[in-house]
């Protein structure tokens, strides 16, 4: 009887015989495999990207709004707003919060000598940079006592210097700004952050004194929602508890009333977005996979066209006294073969179009090596499944009617 070596090497040799069949048999193979790795990285590196912003928001920032209610089943804007005082009462009560942040904004035309563009204009404290974790690129941020004055001073995002025709960050510092028609004084430019992520504009912003922009831009003493850092990661879950009820209670809200505001922390939002990510990154593998058993169909034909072709070699090898199970062993072999080898090759041009995306198109990829051994274990698997049959064909072959065969 023919040990394991001896089978793989007799199927070595019949694949080596006709390697350009044996190489075309593979492409499916390695075109499957390539496309599940490159899918698999392109997702894993979308879900590390989204996970990487959130990070630059804060692991322990919250944000409050206003939440909506419905009248008829149509969302309505809800008469309970939030306001200064709230903030007043969440600094003075709560144990669990580091600081709090009061914003109002809106979209507004911000206008530098004949370059205008449309930003958002927020009015926030001082504590701006330390919440929303911001970095100055140049000039400096304003002070509570310029906030407490109502001075007219502007902090420019990224992206509204570069917008307004800005060379340099510096060279916005000191010049004015015409923001919904007042003039404001550039003091400093921020750095750019990237996409929020549902917070809110970050780059394409103007950050004006609270003060200032409560009683001289805004004119309303309604917040659009409140920032805050927990005292830790620990601590968020305690911290959200607590504002509630302190919020409650401000708002007068009876017990068997929902809560007139809605709280939502960066990690709920990461969540959210993982598993979004994490869901299309299985839907691109999925369809990718679709290749491989495309692929696995080919090794059947060609196996089966294989053992048509070899009919007459089955017939000697059985009548020289070859067994069932060495002639089913030997064409399962050249099956599972070709898909491992193919499988293998894929496995590199996957890796290698994930390096590609990577530093010539700027995107961000990871490849796991967990769906780097799936995909190859998967082709194997494959071709375990597809070679069978041929396999089972040619070791049912009678010999002598195999010998006659022409």
């Amino acid at each position: 009887m023919m040990s394991i070596i001896e089978i793989l090497r007799t199927s070595l040799g019949s694949l080596r015989a006709n390697v350009l069949r044996s190489a075309l048999t593979m492409l499916g193979i390695i075109i499957g495999v390539a496309a599940v790795i490159a899918m698999d990285a392109l997702g894993n590196g979308a879900e590390a990207n989204v996970q990487s912003r959130i990070a630059s928001l804060g692991t322990t920032l919250l944000q409050v709004f206003t939440a909506r209610v419905a009248q008829g089943g149509v969302a309505v804007e809800n008469p309970a707003r939030l306001t200064a005082t709230d903030a007043d009462l969440l600094r003075a009560r709560s144990t669990e919060l580091d600081e709090v942040l009061p914003i109002q904004d809106r979209n507004d035309q911000v206008v530098w000598r004949r370059q205008n563009t449309n930003a958002q204009v927020t009015g926030a404290t001082a504590d701006f940079l330390d919440v929303r974790h911001y970095e100055l690129a140049a000039g400096r941020f304003f002070t509570p006592r310029e906030d407490s004055a109502r001075l007219r001073l502007a902090v420019l995002g990224a992206d509204a210097a570069a917008n307004l025709g800005f060379v340099t960050p510096e060279s916005a510092v000191g010049d004015t700004v015409r923001v919904g028609g007042e003039q404001f004084e550039v003091i400093g430019v921020l750095k750019a952050k990237g996409a929020a992520f549902g917070f809110g504009q970050t780059d394409n912003l103007v950050v004006i004194p609270f003060e200032t922009g409560r009683f001289r831009f805004f004119g309303t003493p309604y917040l659009n929602s409140l920032f805050v850092t927990a005292a830790s990661e620990e601590a968020v879950p305690q911290a959200m508890v607590e504002m509630t009820q302190i919020l409650r209670k401000a708002h007068r809200i009876r017990p068997d009333r929902p809560d007139d505001f809605r709280i939502r922390s960066s990690e709920e939002f990461l969540s959210t977005l993982s598993e979004t990510t994490r869901t299309f990154t299985l839907l691109l593998a999925g369809i990718a996979s679709v290749s491989l058993l495309v692929g696995g169909i080919g090794i059947m034909n060609i196996m089966l066209v294989a053992v048509t072709e070899r009919t007459r070699e089955i017939g000697i090898r059985k009548a020289l006294g070859a067994s069932r199970r060495v002639i089913l062993g030997q064409f399962l072999a050249e099956s599972v073969v070709l898909c491992i080898a193919g499988g293998l090759l894929g496995a590199m041009v996957g890796i290698g179009s994930a390096v590609l995306f990577r530093t010539a198109m700027g995107w961000t990829t990871v490849v796991g090596p967990a769906s780097v051994l799936i995909a190859v274990l998967f082709a194997g698997a494959v071709g375990v499944l597809f070679g069978v049959w041929p396999a089972s064909r040619a070791a049912g072959l009678d010999p002598i009617e195999a010998l006659r065969y022409e």
